[in-house]
C-alpha cells in the first residue's frame, strides 16, 4: 500500500500545520525569509535547492499565507513571523540531539543584548522579543561558503532587514 501525500484524514492542528511547512526546505526557506532573504536567486544559492523545488516553494508559501510576494521580493507575513520560535525551538532540538560542531549562528536580543534561548526567550531580561528585535551573529562554526547570503550573514544582522547581497 502507498503512503498518502498529505494527512487529509487526520484531525489533528499539527497535521494541518504539517500541510504547510512540512515539505522538505519550506522551513529554510521561511527562516531565510526571516534572515532577511528576499529575491528568488538568494533562497536558491544560500539553499543549493533545485530550482522547481524552490520555485514551488514560494508558490506554496504565498499562496498559504506564509510568506507575501511583491514585485521580485517575498517577505514573511504575519503567520510567517510566527514560525520564528518554531525554527528557534526545531534549531535548538537540533543543536541537542545531531549538532555536527558548533553553534552556525547566535540570536541576540537587540534591546538588551541578552542571546535567545532555544525557545526564543532572552536569557537577559526573559522577554521574547518580535522578530524585528533579534540579531542573528556568526557563531564559531560559521560555515565557509561563499554565497551572497552566507557572506552578508558574517556580519551582526538585525532579522527581517533586508539582506545586502
Amino acid at each position: 500500500m502507498a503512503l498518502g501525500k498529505d494527512y487529509a484524514a487526520q484531525d489533528c492542528a499539527v497535521a494541518r500545520a504539517l500541510e504547510i511547512v512540512g515539505e522538505r526546505w519550506t522551513l529554510l526557506i521561511v527562516r531565510d525569509a526571516l534572515y532577511g532573504v528576499r529575491r528568488f536567486s538568494d533562497f536558491h544559492s544560500h539553499l543549493d535547492i533545485p530550482r522547481a523545488v524552490l520555485s514551488a516553494r514560494l508558490a506554496a508559501l504565498v499562496r498559504d499565507g506564509v510568506l507575501a510576494k511583491s514585485g521580485a521580493e517575498y517577505t514573511p507575513t504575519p503567520a510567517g513571523l510566527e514560525l520564528f520560535p518554531v525554527i528557534m525551538a526545531l534549531g535548538g532540538w537540533g543543536l541537542r540531539h545531531h549538532a555536527r560542531g558548533p553553534v552556525q549562528r547566535t540570536f541576540v536580543h537587540a534591546g538588551c543584548g541578552g542571546s535567545l534561548r532555544a525557545d526564543s526567550s532572552c536569557t537577559s531580561c526573559g522577554e521574547r522579543p518580535p522578530v524585528a528585535d533579534v540579531e542573528v551573529h556568526p557563531g564559531p562554526g560559521e560555515p565557509g561558503r561563499d554565497d551572497p547570503v552566507s557572506v552578508a550573514l558574517r556580519k551582526p544582522h538585525r532579522l527581517l532587514e533586508p539582506l545586502r547581497t
